[in-house]
């Protein structure tokens, strides 16, 4: 079997010192282009392999950064995953992702997991409470960002949308419309995602007389389970369906939308208003273009990269709490024919 090629076989094709190879992969700024090019065509010749583990093992950790969230099939959080990656690949690193399906035996699993692979840093959605396992991380020398959820940053930094915000701003846009009868769908209803957009649907609701919430747990995020609610919702006499919905992620409105409008012949908008939360590539696609709460995915992965890595090796490393702002997008499920194609209103600044 033909051995391996090693770092000194490079050396000696390129006529150069071991340590200067070793800077040539390490700490480029350090060598001359001309002997950086020596270096390199050796490289590419003899089709050497740089041994990561072995730098690893020195330096205590990967160049790879685990990101956790909690849907992979969910085109929002496979949105901020790319975002992610893109900037890692910017500072020399590689991503590793998990899907933990919103299981906290799993989310628990995948920690072990990329805490065994020394992973540089963690970026995790989290499911529920672990406070605890990411000072543990940081513990043993791996920091951790919050994302799509917000953090104390006197202990860590995070990446999120305002949710009670979009939440408000979804459900005070049905009500301008005239629509009394509101439900929430949504679920698990303890996700903090979940919870906080239901608050801010029901200060909108409180602030307007005679208007009315009902939430439907939907036990998931799914098209699937969307289309389940539909179909319960279908079911009932017609005075006993909501005359707006509120959904909160594209994937339930989109099942929603397809059980009412497909299979139970109701029409959007005109005897129900629908909005969705995320505004995902399919909303604006759909049978009856959607509705929906934008979050600015790229910049929410990005900006968790960069939080990442200026606490990397910095004990002093002061945290933020970046929040971002939704921002409403007004389609054909809401605005009906006659209006505009698609329009964008910010949320509105919330009083203490």
């Amino acid at each position: 079997m033909q051995r391996s090629v090693s770092i000194k076989d490079v050396a000696n094709l390129a006529e150069v010192a071991v340590g200067t190879v070793s800077n040539v992969l390490n700490n480029p700024d350090r060598v001359s282009n001309r002997t950086k090019e020596k270096v390199l065509r050796a490289i590419d010749e003899l089709g050497f392999v740089r041994n990561d583990a072995a730098r690893q093992l020195r330096a205590g950790h990967s160049r790879t950064i685990g990101v956790v969230v909690l849907d992979v099939g969910n085109p929002f959080f496979t949105a901020i995953a790319r975002a992610a990656e893109d900037a890692a690949e910017a500072h020399g690193s590689a991503v590793l992702l998990g899907d933990s399906g919103q299981d906290s035996a799993r989310e628990s699993h995948y920690i072990d997991l990329f805490q065994e692979q020394a992973v540089q840093g963690l970026l995790i959605s989290p499911v529920g409470n672990i406070l605890d396992r990411i000072d543990n991380l940081r513990e043993r020398g791996i920091p951790t960002v919050l994302v799509d959820r917000r953090a104390d940053e006197s202990r860590y930094s995070s990446v999120s949308v305002d949710d009670d915000a979009g939440g408000y701003l979804a459900a005070r846009h049905l009500l301008d419309l005239g629509r009394r009868r509101l439900a929430f769908v949504g679920g698990p209803l303890h996700l903090a995602q979940v919870a906080e957009r239901l608050a801010g649907a029901r200060r909108a609701i409180d602030n307007t007389p005679g208007a009315t919430l009902e939430v439907l747990d939907s036990g998931a995020q799914s098209v699937l389970a969307g289309r389940r609610i539909g179909d319960s919702l279908a079911a009932r006499d017609k005075a006993g369906i909501p005359d707006g919905i509120f959904c909160a992620n594209d994937l339930l409105a989109l099942g929603v939308m397809q059980s009412i409008t497909m299979m139970n012949g109701l029409a959007i908008p005109d005897d129900v208003a629908l909005i969705g939360y995320d505004d995902i590539d399919f909303a604006a696609s759909a049978v009856v273009p959607l509705s929906s709460i934008r979050q600015p995915t790229e910049a929410i992965g990005r900006s968790a990269i960069q939080l990442l890595m200026a606490d990397l090796g910095n004990p002093g490393h002061k945290h933020q709490a970046i929040t971002f702002t939704p921002e409403l997008v007004i389609r054909r499920s809401t605005a009906g024919p006659a209006a505009p194609a698609e329009q964008h209103t910010e949320a509105p600044a919330l009083s203490n």
